[in-house]
């Protein structure tokens, strides 16, 4: 009998602890003004990628190694963003990893001077883009995993 009071005491204690120190089991659902800031925020990035992506189009269509190698790494500083990470799946950290790997083969294909090469890396990056784009309508992002 005095064990399971004991035992009570300390699950009633830990209880307690927990509660002081707001820490809880349950994820924390972002309030919904937090999830129009992340959705900003998110939108943003993708606009960014987009004009750093027509960025290196224009870099190779007029042989601009400097203007592809500069957007193709600011590519990476987006993808490298907290923002971007808009999925915890594996799928989508694998479609993430492919687009870093095509942007940093684009940058090295650049600084090589390399034009075909950064042409068929940029149809890659894109294709990577199309996929993760179609990935994500297809799960809907909105799951957020």
């Amino acid at each position: 009998m005095k064990t399971l009071k004991v035992l009570v005491a300390l699950v009633t204690l830990i209880g307690c602890v927990s509660m002081l120190g707001g820490q809880s089991d349950e994820p924390r659902k972002p309030a919904p003004n937090d999830e129009k800031r992340a959705d900003k925020k998110v939108a943003e990035l993708m606009q960014s990628k987009l004009k750093h992506s027509q960025k290196v189009l224009e870099g190779v269509a007029v042989g601009d190694f400097e203007e592809i190698a500069t957007n193709a790494d600011e590519l990476i500083s987006i993808s490298q963003q907290a923002e971007w990470y808009v999925s915890k799946s594996p799928r989508y950290e694998m479609r993430s990893n492919e687009f870093r790997r095509t942007a940093e083969q684009l940058v090295k294909d650049a600084k090589a001077k390399n034009l075909d090469a950064a042409a068929l890396d940029y149809v890659e990056l894109t294709t990577t883009c199309v996929k993760c784009h179609k990935y994500g309508r297809e799960s809907r992002w909105a799951r957020k995993d």
